[in-house]
């Protein structure tokens, strides 16, 4: 595991999305193997977007990384997305597959497994076009500040996505719970937060780099989404496929919140 907390400077240095997207996000290895990580979370996501209420017009993915398939499942149920992202190489590679730059990466299997959940393995491109109209616009973001979108400031959004981002940007538990209640201010009252959160993970590496994660139990963040006023009212946890010496992560939590109103 790294000794040390790796920040934003070594992801804007470092994070190579090529790489990570190669060796995450393929749906099964060069021997054929499937990528049970990647499955499960998508089937959660599918899961979570089909609870009653998570619809609206707006909806926020903090943390997007250059990935997609946290979005597979939610642009079904809303009008418009956007996507933020601290790193600009992540945000610049989401943006090749959004204008069909070559060299994007392809998608096209693991939007084929989302639709398959949903019923039409052969609505992929159809798919895939949603999702490209409905992202309006990628900023940077930065979870520790109080508006992360700063100096943009977005009205507030019906849903919030967020996917294996804070446990990576958040070098301590205080730091987790004021990044939950800074994501938390993104959001209506009465909106949903919806995260996949990796447990008990201290690292997670590949193309020769490790990055820090911030290991955290399931109650610990629940614990801290209450804290930030939400209720929580879906929370599920799934094993992690064992043996993959690429992180050290035990289980993934799926949780769904819902933003308290602050006046009341």
């Amino acid at each position: 595991p790294p000794a040390a907390f790796t920040g934003t400077e070594v992801y804007q240095r470092s994070f190579d999305p090529g790489e990570y997207l190669r060796e995450f996000y393929t749906l099964s290895d060069s021997q054929g193997q499937p990528n049970t990580f990647l499955m499960q979370n998508l089937r959660s996501l599918w899961k979570m977007f089909s609870l009653e209420g998570l619809r609206g017009k707006t909806l926020i993915d903090v943390g997007c990384g250059p990935t997609i398939y946290q979005l597979l499942s939610a642009c079904e149920h809303f009008q418009e997305v956007i996507a933020l992202d601290y790193t600009d190489q992540n945000r610049q590679e989401l943006q090749k597959w959004l204008k069909k730059e070559a060299g994007a990466f392809d998608w096209r299997p693991v939007v084929e497994y989302v639709c398959e959940l949903e019923g039409g393995r052969e609505k992929w491109a159809e798919k895939e076009e949603k999702l490209r109209r409905k992202v309006r616009q990628v900023l940077k973001c930065d979870v520790t500040k109080a508006n992360p979108t700063d100096p943009v400031t977005l009205p507030p959004a019906d849903c919030v996505v967020s996917t294996l981002c804070l446990e990576a940007a958040c070098k301590d538990l205080a730091t987790f719970r004021s990044s939950l209640r800074n994501v938390g201010a993104l959001l209506k009252p009465g909106g949903h937060l919806v995260m996949l959160t990796v447990l008990q993970e201290t690292y997670y590496a590949f193309n020769n780099q490790v990055f820090s994660c911030l290991h955290l139990e399931k109650n610990a963040v629940e614990e801290a989404v209450e804290g930030a006023g939400f209720d929580v009212t879906f929370s599920e946890v799934q094993p992690c496929p064992p043996g993959d010496v690429r992180a050290d992560c035990q289980a993934v939590l799926s949780l769904v919140a819902r933003r308290r109103d602050p006046s009341s």
